[in-house]
């Protein structure tokens, strides 16, 4: 039960890592949990929800799971003031009342009995320290992808969400497209022939950083808890353009890039359509540049490919036009190919377009019709795992960060996926973690 597994409040703060947290107001709902069948669903129903990182990402999360049937959003979270009142007055509106607290310290929502889940849309070097709090604090979790910043984070995460028995769906929303599904189907259930070529493109180049002010200190604002936001990431004097979008996926603290925090999205589909490139050992070998503009610094472009036994091989490169062929995943078997991106899905011969799925087949929406967040909110009930689980999220984000390993090191690499490790390699190795600053840890 998941009364059995939370901690009381008090306890929960002091083993979270951090500042003590201020005590919060909690107003009087009935958990979710506490009226709830096997105490996990509410016997209306509701799934009561907190939202952790409000900016224009989390806000659109927060709308749409409060979209979802019997769901109660009821604490909204971020490091910036106008943020989170921003966030209030879009709940307290859609509810008529003003019930709805804010918190700039995420602690203060897992610390809430009554909560059930929340929505996790920080910057990506957050994630692993929230989803694991989360976890081991009894709440199911919508997570933005990707998983971390470093592969070892991404496995802590799958880990502790296994270990606690958490529903965890990543924000790999293209999951929920019949488009992507059907390409997968397609290439999963042999229409394609034997596939030989997952080809893979995602943004890279295209994206410029967006603030103007040259990269120097700047007087500490009052409108963010600055020290909070930078949170596990190394430490740098305040500058504005660290937390502007796109900048800061344009900066290594606290992003591995547009090759994992975009491309992700069109990994995981390589991955769900042809399981074999994270289920197989590989050799990988990319080339790739790295950004020097103001605060960026993070990979710019890249290309290259893994090469599996057998034959198989997954190209991967920055997609400079994104409309152009080279975006989104395209699947090439001896007896055709079928390519799909967020513009539609292509093939050839064209009539397997018009293929109608045998009762034997493979189908992977495994029941989850309708948006990816009402998917999610089902599984809170049902306590089946979702159409993106964690161990695809976690499998979408490291096939980026071992790419960018490899233009680190400017050399081929060999990748055990059982071992989740390279082989015969001691420093590409210790480029799948690296330290948080302190107090935070996982």
């Amino acid at each position: 039960m998941k009364t059995d597994r939370k901690m009381n409040r008090r306890r929960f703060l002091k083993r979270t890592a951090g500042l003590t947290a201020a005590a919060c107001g909690v107003p009087y709902i009935v958990p979710g949990a506490a009226l709830g069948m096997n105490g996990r669903t509410a016997a209306s129903n509701r799934v009561v929800l907190g939202s952790v990182g409000v900016g224009s990402m989390g806000t659109g999360d927060m709308k749409n799971l409060m979209r979802a049937t019997g769901v109660q959003n009821v604490a909204v979270c971020d490091v910036i003031e106008q943020r989170r009142e921003n966030a209030k007055a879009l709940v307290d509106g859609n509810y008529k009342s003003n019930d709805c607290k804010m918190y700039g310290d995420f602690r203060e929502v897992l610390a809430r009995d009554d909560i059930d889940a929340i929505s996790i849309t920080t910057q990506d070097h957050w994630h692993a320290l929230i989803a694991v709090a989360a976890a081991k604090a009894g709440k199911d979790m919508y997570c933005q992808k990707p998983l971390g910043i470093t592969v070892r984070e991404c496995q802590t995460i799958r880990d502790t969400v296994r270990r606690y028995g958490c529903i965890f769906q990543t924000g790999t929303q293209q999951r929920s497209s019949r488009n992507f599904r059907f390409a997968c189907e397609l290439a999963r259930n042999g229409y394609l022939g034997k596939l030989h070529t997952v080809r893979v493109g995602a943004p890279g180049p295209t994206y410029q950083r967006s603030y103007k002010k040259p990269p120097t200190p700047q007087p500490l604002s009052d409108e963010i808890d600055f020290d909070m936001w930078t949170g596990p990431a190394l430490s740098r004097p305040y500058n504005r353009g660290l937390w502007s979008w796109p900048d800061w996926y344009l900066i290594r603290d606290y992003s591995v890039g547009f090759i994992v925090n975009w491309g992700v999205h069109h990994l995981d589909i390589a991955n769900w359509g042809c399981p074999d490139v994270a289920t197989r050992p590989c050799e990988l070998e990319f080339t790739g540049s790295y950004r020097d503009d103001g605060l960026t610094d993070n990979i710019n472009d890249w290309r290259g490919e893994f090469r599996y036994p057998g034959g198989l091989k997954m190209v991967y490169m920055d997609a400079v036009e994104r409309t152009d062929e080279n975006d989104g995943c395209m699947f090439k078997g001896d007896e055709g190919w079928v390519h799909v991106n967020r513009y539609g899905i292509w093939a050839e011969p064209a009539s397997l377009l018009k293929v109608n799925l045998k009762p034997n087949d493979i189908r992977l929406d495994a029941g989850a019709i309708g948006s990816h967040y009402n998917n999610f909110i089902q599984c809170v009930r049902s306590r089946k795992d979702p159409i993106a689980p964690v161990e695809a999220g976690h499998a979408a984000s490291y096939l980026g960060m071992i790419a960018e390993i490899s233009i680190r090191l400017g050399r081929t690499l060999k990748w055990d996926p059982k071992a989740e490790q390279f082989v015969g390699d001691a420093q590409a190795n210790r480029l799948l973690s690296q330290p948080m600053r302190s107090p935070w840890h996982l």
